[in-house]
């Protein structure tokens, strides 16, 4: 940077601890010559006011540096620019940490708040010596004094050189673990670290190979032009050229050697030095792990436990196992920084803090969970699954349980083949890994969903994975699929899990229960679940259609010169593929029929809903259940999976992990599957049952079937169900999906636990419905808010609004007015014990002569007094279609209840207006209300959760009022019918004196009005 000196008059700069000084007036010369470089200082004037400078340096990279100068602003201001960054091991470290930055897809689901570094948690890893490799693996159930915490190393402790390593030769470090334990996330996290010069600072090139990708290449090629294939800014660095020590400062890193085939053995992969002669890709790594070419350099390779031996141990210097989360400490802090910062975005989340307390509880206790997520790929699991339960909101995207479980699936199976040999698999024998989890573990679970099981013995798992094999082939290819595959799955039931029945026998259950239902549903979609008649009519279909083709080409060529009619009888063999088409559509609907009876057992009704189900499955007890308690063992989830693997995102993500699921195989379900529920849903569901459908409904994802489900129910009742975010998500996206002109008769969401925050995910629900019902909830004035701008919609059709027992209070009241100005739909409205007080009876009196339309007002239990209420009276009075007015359990005295009866009444009986039924006691004067029942009943159903002495006192003066009109009655039939009600209210008084005991009477709440 050139400086101007004040005083002196002189620009300076310090190039190469050489101070260049330059008189201003110098710049108006053509050369400038200074003895300190030997370079030339060209002056270019282009105008009197700016000068460019270009200092070239000859012998060497061209330099150029340009300075802004500006005459009239030398005193104050100097601008310098410099090319973009040459350095090729700069440029690497900035294109890595582009590349290695980004998200996977999967993760992009909990929120942009996160990012890799704030995200990733170091996994356990153990130092091991080579001989300990072949000894017991660490599992989550081992414990033993090597995995204390002081023995936990970091990669950068694995690359110290100690006493006995060479200094001209790199480390070669093998890490190995199972599936799921955090290998590519480690090596993600390695490389930005490096590129922020966080660790393994001692390499100044840091190159990262995926395996997988490596063993995609057919052509040979050298070790230089495949490093500048993946990174072409690398064309030309000196580190790998093979001069001098140069690669001293080089760390391979391959990931993934499970995907190679890698042969040491001379016969096969020749030895080669040479950084720049071609190779096959698995000979120019063997090269380089023999230290025979680039000895210098430092590898780092990461594989999984079934080709750990494909290295021989001469060429590993430090093998290191990653054992994933052994500790409390790191999966607690795995969830934090996914959970813990979205509640931290929404200061609602006191609710969502409760999962993540019980979760906290159960990572603690000796529990199922706890075992499970000793995988950081389960922590994903588990953390995306309450994520998807109690952090979606009404802006979030869609997301799925089903897609939830198939993102897992690609996360850790991929795109991988079934491993069938040392040599290249021909295309024939090539089979996809997950498809072969399916034909084994897959035909487990549904064996143990069909048995209702959940555990498994060591014959069972024998029968259903190892088959029948035969050959030294096929017994080395389980014993793979059993390390990676089937210990990832299935693991050792707990002690503390287990029932007495199977208190001495080793059981295994998955990993995470959910886990066999998905598996399940899949071998199922799949149609791997096949009969041996319906297997064997696919064979012979195939077959006798290629024999069709031959046999009608050459029909063909001789008919043109025989033509005899004979020949048509060959015509026949084209029938039998005709015939299995129908024959397999018969089985297709099987699958849709399958998924219907699941969907509503009658056995299954007393149970909580799936999603309930989900959350207790993680934060509850897991394992097998007592031998007495096997029958009542559920998966209502299964055929929840069934639909939602049908949506075309996850079976794209199906394709490519090899599982493929036609589109005409999806058409004939659905359409046998439209049938099925429409036949079933006539029949009356329990609230549980009816969520459970509506969550089916959301999982499958297609709007068409859903209208046409949703077309047999008029009223959808999901009372006391305990209503969630993701609950009210799917309640809200499913009605949304119905046609404009598609109402509800009914829509019951009383006693749902709903909050402000919940009743936004709801809004597009109540578009389409007449009466809806929100009472016993927890809605707050700022609901008011959403409910009048639903009110005044031009589209609403709400007739009947029922907000009781919810503390909206006289502000609450009064935003909910605003709406009847604007509203033409709404005919009864009740605001019963909602804290409206005389102020907002007062303000409805005001807003009533705004609507036409109300027909019913209910504003009982709301301490309205005599004024306040004959107000309300006289502005119903007024109102063309107001009939009825609910006042009852109001302080209301002898006077005021009087007046009320008078103002009631016609003109022709005595009244002085319009007729107008006012429900304000069990009596009227002296003549017993014809509305005495209703309003008993009202109290009756709703006294528990009502204050009990303002309760009693309201009954001690329906007595003292019984009491006095029975005394004046002038008929023994008129005492007779006020003793009648008298009992009835001394009945309802008793049942408030046994409250305690009184739990059994509040299921029913909902003939609140």
């Amino acid at each position: 940077m050139w400086q101007f000196l004040e005083g002196t008059q002189v620009l300076r700069r310090r190039w190469r601890d050489t101070l260049i000084v330059v008189s201003p007036k110098s710049f108006l010369q053509r050369d400038v010559i200074t003895r300190a470089l030997t370079s030339r200082v060209f002056i270019s004037h282009k105008k009197m006011s700016t000068c460019y400078r270009h200092l070239i340096l000859p012998r060497g990279p061209k330099w150029k540096h340009t300075l802004f100068y500006s005459a009239n602003s030398i005193t104050s201001r100097s601008f310098c620019t410099s090319r973009p960054e040459t350095d090729p091991i700069e440029i690497h470290k900035k294109k890595l940490a582009l590349w290695f930055s980004h998200l996977p897809k999967e993760e992009k689901q909990f929120g942009g708040y996160f990012t890799p570094e704030t995200m990733h948690v170091d996994p356990f890893i153990l130092e091991k010596m080579p001989e300990e490799r072949k000894g017991p693996l660490s599992t989550p159930f081992y414990s033993g004094p090597e995995c204390c915490e002081s023995s936990s190393v970091t990669v950068e402790q694995l690359f110290q050189p100690d006493q006995e390593a060479s200094r001209d030769q790199g480390l070669n470090v093998l890490m190995y673990g199972a599936v799921g334990t955090g290998k590519s996330t480690m090596v993600r996290k390695l490389v930005l670290d490096w590129c922020a010069g966080l660790t393994l600072t001692q390499f100044k090139l840091l190159v990262p190979f995926s395996c997988e990708d490596l063993s995609q290449l057919s052509k040979s090629t050298s070790l230089r032009d495949l490093v500048s294939r993946k990174y072409l800014h690398l064309k030309r660095i000196p580190m790998l050229s093979g001069d001098s020590d140069q690669a001293k400062d080089v760390l391979f890193v391959f990931n993934g050697m499970e995907k190679m085939k890698l042969d040491f053995r001379i016969s096969n992969t020749e030895l080669c030095s040479d950084p720049n002669e071609a190779l096959p890709a698995g000979a120019v790594v063997v090269n380089l792990l023999r230290k025979y070419m680039l000895p210098e350099v430092s590898i780092l390779v990461t594989t999984r436990l079934s080709a750990l031996d494909r290295i021989p141990p001469k060429y590993v210097k430090r093998y290191a196992q990653i054992c994933g989360f052994r500790d409390t400490e790191r999966k607690q802090a795995y969830f934090a920084s996914r959970l813990l910062q979205q509640s931290g975005e929404n200061p609602k989340s006191q609710d969502a803090q409760s999962p993540i307390d019980q979760l906290y509880l159960a990572l603690q206790r000796d529990s199922q969970l706890a075992a499970a997520c000793f995988l950081p790929s389960y922590c994903w699991l588990t953390c995306a699954t309450l994520h998807f339960l109690h952090f979606t909101d009404a802006k979030a995207p869609i997301r799925t349980l089903t897609g939830i479980y198939t993102s897992f699936m690609r996360l850790n199976f991929g795109g991988e083949l079934l491993d069938m040999g040392d040599g290249v698999p021909s295309p024939e024998h090539q089979n996809s890994l997950m498809l072969h989890v399916v034909r084994t573990v897959g035909k487990l679970a549904f064996d143990g969903v069909n048995k209702k099981q959940s555990s498994f013995t060591q014959e069972e798992l024998e029968q259903f994975v190892g088959g029948k094999t035969k050959t030294d082939e096929e017994l080395r290819q389980l014993a793979v699929f059993r390390t990676d595959v089937l210990d990832f799955f299935l693991v050792p039931c707990l002690k503390s899990e287990r029932s007495e029945v199977y208190e001495k026998e080793k059981r295994y259950v998955f990993a995470v229960p959910t886990m066999q239902e998905y598996l399940a549903a899949l071998y199922v979609v799949l149609g791997e679940n096949k009969s041996v008649l319906e297997k064997l009519s696919k064979d012979v279909t195939l077959a006798f259609g290629q024999v069709a083709e031959d046999v009608n080409t050459l029909i063909n060529i001789f008919s043109k010169f025989i033509p005899l009619k004979i020949f048509t009888v060959f015509n026949l063999i084209k029938l039998f593929p005709s015939l299995f088409e129908k024959f397999s559509s018969r089985s297709k609907g099987h699958i849709a029929r399958t998924m219907a009876v699941e969907m509503f057992r009658t056995e299954d009704y007393l149970n909580e809903d799936v999603l309930d189900q989900v959350e207790q499955s993680l934060l509850g007890v897991h394992g097998p259940q007592p031998k007495e308690q096997i029958d009542s063992q559920t998966f209502e989830l299964y055929p929840i999976f069934m639909g939602g693997l049908l949506h075309y995102r996850n079976r794209d993500l199906l394709e490519q992990l090899g599982c493929s699921i036609k589109s005409t195989t999806v058409a004939q379900i659905t359409n046998s599957l439209t049938k099925q529920l429409a036949a079933d849903i006539v029949k009356r569901q329990p609230p549980e049952e009816l969520m459970d459908l509506l969550v089916f409904l959301y999982e499958f994802q297609n709007p068409r079937l859903t209208a046409e489900v949703l077309l047999s129910i008029h009223t959808i009742k999901l009372t006391t169900v305990r209503l969630t975010p993701i609950k009210c998500f799917v309640l809200g996206s499913v009605l949304d999906w119905t046609p404009s002109n598609y109402h509800l008769e009914e829509l019951d969401l009383s006693s749902c636990h709903l909050t402000d925050d919940l009743l936004q995910m709801l809004l597009p629900a109540f578009n389409h419905t007449h009466k809806l019902n929100l009472q016993f909830n927890r809605l707050g004035p700022e609901s008011c808010i959403l409910l009048r701008d639903v009110l005044v919609d031009t589209n609403c059709t709400i007739r009947s609004l029922q907000l009781c027992d919810n503390p909206l209070s006289e502000s609450g009241a009064g935003y909910l007015l605003e709406a009847l100005p604007g509203n033409q739909s709404l005919r009864q409205l009740s605001l019963m014990h909602t804290g409206m007080g005389n102020a907002g009876a007062c303000k409805l009196a005001e807003h009533l002569s705004q609507h036409t339309c109300l027909e019913e007002l209910n504003v009982a239990y709301n301490n309205i007094g005599d004024s306040a209420a004959l107000t309300l009276v006289d502005a119903c009075r007024e109102h063309p279609t107001i009939h009825t007015v609910h006042l009852y359990l109001n302080p209301l005295s002898n006077v005021g209840k009087k007046l009320l009866h008078e103002r009631g009444l016609p003109q022709e009986q005595g009244g002085s207006g319009r007729r107008v039924k006012v429900l304000a006691s069990v009596t009227e004067g002296s003549e017993i209300s014809e509305n005495w029942h209703p309003i008993l009943s009202v109290i009756r159903q709703n006294a528990f959760s009502w204050e009990r002495d303002r309760v009693r006192e309201q009954l001690q003066i329906f007595l003292q009022d019984l009491e006095w009109g029975r005394q004046h009655a002038p008929s023994f039939w008129k005492k007779l019918h006020f003793r009648k009600v008298e009992k009835g209210v001394r009945e309802t008084l008793k049942m408030l004196g046994h409250g305690d005991n009184a739990d059994d009477a509040t299921g029913g709440r909902d003939g609140a009005k």
